[in-house]
């Protein structure tokens, strides 16, 4: 491990330039094993880079990392063996938890990669690594977990077992969320959000990745450069709100695991946003205008009006 190079390069959202000086580094010093601390972005970004590695170790030409080479190899059928990761979280976005990664391009436009290999070989969590974190990291981060589980519950393609499994985790999440705010440090508290978000995360990813919500997001972090545990605070509601006639039955059992049965949805999550310190609440809070949203949806439905839709 002493020998093994280090690199601190990859930024929020995993931007093109660190992802992509990291897979070269990793090539140039033959890596056999990756292993990522930090957050989402690193958790996604080992995956790519064990990608690019499977992918060097194949060609003798020696060439850079791009973006086009890793997406190229994570679509190889058969896949080959790729190099294992072990993977230690420092907050709660549950990444390392996924067989998906994402990266965010040179335009500002949301990108990444996906199979089955990808998922890191061994998940390490210890609540000490999380000590010391920003607020808009450690709560953005565990907002993301309950952004999952009501994802996983109202998605068209759940079935009773995913629902039952991602309210489980909404219940575990907010006594974590709430524990959380009241002691940040509190073990007992970081473990309940973990846990929590594992079970939802892993319900959103049975059949049912990427919820709407998930997916617009993601484009919204992208395209403004804003932590998604903002963007869910911001979003959040407002997406269950729009389409709370179509699900309410399945809301109605999201603000029972939220503590607060009768009570519409997109309010509980609304009154949970208020609680955490260092997320954002508002398009305000992120220095977005109401035209700069405008054009965010704009483009987003000539981009990806299709999937929004599907």
């Amino acid at each position: 491990l002493l020998a093994a190079p280090l690199n601190c390069g990859v930024v929020m959202g995993g931007a093109e330039d660190g992802l992509l000086k990291a897979c070269d580094e990793a090539a140039a010093a033959s890596a056999d094993c990756v292993i990522t601390v930090g957050g989402g972005a690193v958790q996604d970004a080992g995956k790519l880079i064990r990608l690019w590695l499977s992918a060097a170790a194949d060609s003798a030409r020696g060439e850079s990392a791009t973006i086009e080479g890793i997406q190229a190899a994570s679509n190889r059928d058969p896949m080959p063996s790729i190099p294992p990761q072990i993977a230690c979280p420092n907050s709660f976005a549950m990444a390392e938890l996924t067989h998906v990664a994402g990266l965010t391009t040179k335009d500002n436009t949301k990108s990444g990669a996906a199979h089955p290999a990808v998922m890191p070989s061994v998940v390490i969590y210890d609540h000490a690594l999380s000590k010391g974190m920003p607020d808009w990291v450690r709560f953005g981060t565990a907002l993301r977990g309950i952004e999952h589980g009501v994802g996983a519950v109202c998605h068209p393609k759940a079935n009773e077992e995913i629902r039952r499994r991602a309210l489980e985790g909404l219940v575990i999440i907010n006594r974590g969320l709430k524990a959380m705010v009241l002691d940040p440090d509190s073990h007992q508290a970081q473990v309940d959000c973990y846990r929590g978000g594992w079970m939802a995360i892993r319900a959103l990813n049975t059949g049912c990745y990427p919820s709407i919500a998930h997916l617009i997001q993601n484009h919204y972090s992208a395209f403004f450069d804003v932590h998604q545990g903002s963007c869910s605070g911001v979003l959040s509601a407002r997406i269950l709100n729009h389409h709370r006639e179509a699900s309410l039955a399945h809301q109605e059992r999201i603000s029972e695991a939220l503590g607060r049965p009768g009570v519409p949805a997109p309010r509980v999550i609304t009154d949970l946003v208020a609680m955490l310190p260092g997320v954002a609440k508002d398009h305000v809070d992120t220095k977005i205008e109401e035209a700069m949203v405008k054009d965010f949806v704009d483009i987003s439905f000539e981009k990806y009006g299709a999937r929004y839709n599907a």
